[in-house]
């Protein structure tokens, strides 16, 4: 839910109401060309710029030798602007000449090719030669501007872990055995952790172990979670040496830039979080998901979960078409607006594009910009012009909070575990599942909050567990506690099944959650790749059944046909004060739709706005006053029955028209009381 402590404690920076920026990269272009931007970026609104973000071949052309003429003539003429900067430390990709010189800190696939220079990000993570050169970089950027009145904050790298979070080099190897020495102090313990009892894995000391690389069979799973697991840290301890730095020699706030999407999975951000200032998280709208604006509310919630509920900063996003996927589809009329609508009222209090000035040349050269190839002459500027006009309408909004009253438990090393080798079945993917209750809750008009396993739940009123396969047993009594004392949770298949070393929970699935759930299932019956299941609600599954008993539980539906004819599918378990279900196969969007509405009903949790279509998102933010955003993702107008001030629009009443593809942001200038179930009615 909203926390009211947090209310008005809005990002680290100067600036004042929502900001609006994006990538710049003056090193592409001439002198020439940057007094033009400066003059169109204030033309457009934009206030927050990032340069400096792959500079490293620019500052330092020969070791040890730094030319800082050009970027100290940039700072110069954005601060003459009155335009901000978060200066990237210029690590990200080092320069050809470092990689000539020391070809060891290139990184090593899985399978033992070494990767060559030519992209970016050529760098070992665990490269003793990259990090003494790469910390050298960062004191001379910050000893050089940390003063800069343009400054306003620190940017290290970008993007850490986008193209070399695994890296499987003998560096890496032998960082790697530190972490398991740190981690479980002894071979030994090691040995039980990873079950090497079997297939005559024991190591009788750490200067055994090596990375799972490729093997002649399938792997040890444990092996492969921890390696996962020592990337993230090692990553985080760039991140953190990075920071140090740039701490002793500055008081500007640091971060970096999250991959918190779909298809970065390699990096467990919640041991991040805390170590950065400014939550920022760079998304792009993918198409190759089978519900993509869906997937964008799930990764802003997700990144305000990293914030703790606090406002946070859209680092990056797109304007139009990226050039990554297969088919780099633009962004139609007033898609834009609702993208960027949707990460603010889910607690953005910045947006920025990458990039600002469309490239000529490189391997982004077809990627979309706040200012494209085509230049002022252009949709896409008159977009970019009208975007910031939107952004300053709602300076008001920064620092306000979202209210939720449901949660949703997200784990990375769940997924790590979940997605990985020797399964009952290759279907179950973790994300599907995650994404698959998240759009259900998003249909249903329910502002859902992504919090951690171990999370405190109290202040929900439903939480809901999308196979959780592994799970520790501290995490799984908190879940118990939550529930005994009032709360509703729903699990889903799939979940508790391990503990946090993958070891399977003996004594019956679904293991950790079996007491809470009030059932027990003894085998797991995985369907085939197109075979469907009815369940006597009418609903439909498909992936996964088991063979359930209920040990307390009511059965709610069960099986018609299938390989399990007459078996629990969906219970209900009244567990201290609370209420706990459970969901043993994977519905279809109808079935699941219906589940989530019967939910919600049961735990009295209520949609933003009473009768909206799935097509729109209701969102509400909540600080000196309430402001209810309204994303109109359908093909008819929507009337919002919201009365207050519609900022976008400067109009006030007592209801709003959200036309077809648009937008609404609605200021009510009372709040807090819940409405009763009279009123709601």
């Amino acid at each position: 839910m909203d926390d009211p402590a947090a209310q008005g404690r809005g990002l680290p920076l100067p600036h004042r109401g929502i900001a609006f920026g994006g990538d710049y990269n003056p090193e592409q272009w001439t002198r020439e060309t940057w007094a033009e931007d400066v003059r169109l970026m204030n033309e457009a609104g934009v206030d927050l710029v990032a340069i400096n973000i792959f500079g490293w071949a620019e500052i330092e052309r020969t070791p040890g030798n730094y030319d800082f003429g050009r970027l100290d003539e940039v700072m110069d003429l954005l601060a003459a602007h009155d335009i901000s900067v978060n200066l990237g430390t210029g690590t990200s990709s080092p320069p050809p000449w470092l990689t000539t010189a020391h070809p060891e800190v290139l990184p090593v696939t899985r399978d033992g090719v070494t990767v060559s220079p030519g992209g970016r990000q050529a760098w070992c993570p665990s490269s003793p030669v990259v990090r003494e050169h790469a910390l050298n970089l960062v004191r001379a950027v910050a000893e050089r501007y940390a003063e800069h009145p343009a400054l306003v904050l620190w940017h290290v790298s970008n993007e850490l872990g986008c193209h070399n979070a695994l890296c499987f080099c003998d560096e890496s190897a032998r960082a790697f055995r530190r972490w398991l020495a740190d981690r479980y102090g002894s071979v030994d313990a090691l040995n039980d952790a990873w079950g090497t009892a079997f297939w005559s894995q024991r190591y009788g000391s750490f200067d055994e172990v090596l990375p799972p690389r490729v093997t002649a069979s399938s792997g040890n799973p444990t092996q492969e979670l921890d390696y996962r697991r020592f990337s993230s840290d090692e990553l985080l301890a760039w991140y953190d040496a990075e920071a140090e730095v740039l701490r002793e020699l500055s008081v500007a706030p640091v971060t970096t830039n999250f991959m918190a999407t779909a298809h970065i999975r390699t990096q467990d951000y919640w041991s991040w979080a805390g170590h950065v200032d400014v939550v920022a998280n760079d998304h792009y709208v993918d198409h190759r998901l089978a519900d993509p604006a869906g997937e964008v509310a799930f990764a802003a919630d997700l990144t305000r979960g990293l914030a703790r509920g606090n406002p946070w900063m859209l680092m990056e996003t797109s304007t139009g078409a990226v050039n990554w996927q297969p088919r780099n589809i633009a962004k139609v009329p007033g898609e834009l607006e609702r993208t960027v609508l949707t990460h603010v009222s889910r607690g953005a209090d910045a947006v920025c594009f990458f990039q600002w000035r469309a490239s000529r040349a490189g391997s982004e050269r077809f990627h979309s910009a706040l200012l494209p190839h085509a230049g002022t002459d252009s949709q896409q500027w008159r977009t970019t012009t009208r975007l910031g006009a939107l952004l300053d309408a709602l300076d008001e909004v920064a620092g306000s909070t979202v209210v939720a009253e449901a949660a949703l438990v997200f784990d990375w090393q769940a997924w790590w575990a979940c997605d990985g080798e020797g399964h009952p079945t290759a279907d179950v993917r973790y994300l599907d599942e995650v994404h698959a209750l998240h759009g259900a809750l998003r249909r249903a008009g329910v502002t859902v909050d992504v919090v951690p396993p171990g999370a405190v739940l109290d202040d929900y009123r439903l939480v809901v567990v999308p196979t959780l396969y592994a799970v520790d047993d501290e995490a799984a009594r908190s879940l118990e506690g939550y529930v005994g004392r009032g709360g509703h949770v729903l699990v889903t298949y799939s979940s508790g099944l391990v503990d946090e070393n993958d070891h399977v929970r003996l004594g019956g699935y679904p293991g950790a959650f079996r007491e809470l759930l009030g059932v027990r299932s003894d085998e797991v019956f995985p369907l085939e790749a197109e075979q469907i299941v009815t369940l006597d609600d009418g609903s439909h599954g498909s992936v996964w059944t088991e063979r359930l008993e209920a040990r307390g539980a009511r059965v709610v539906a069960s099986y018609v046909d299938g390989p399990l004819p007459g078996t629990p599918a969906l219970t209900r378990h009244e567990f201290g004060h609370g209420v706990s279900w459970y969901l043993a196969t994977r519905l279809d969007e109808a079935g699941r739709d219906a589940l989530i509405a019967r939910i919600l009903a049961d735990a009295d949790v209520r949609p933003v706005l009473r009768d909206a279509p799935a097509s729109v998102d209701a969102v509400r933010r909540r600080g000196s006053a309430d402001y209810v955003f309204v994303m109109n993702h359908g093909d008819e107008p929507y009337v919002a029955d919201v009365p207050g001030r519609e900022l976008t629009t400067d109009t006030l009443d007592d209801s709003h028209v959200v036309p077809a593809g648009g937008v609404a942001v609605v200021r009510q200038e009372t709040h807090g009381r819940r409405p009763t179930q009279e009123e709601d009615a």
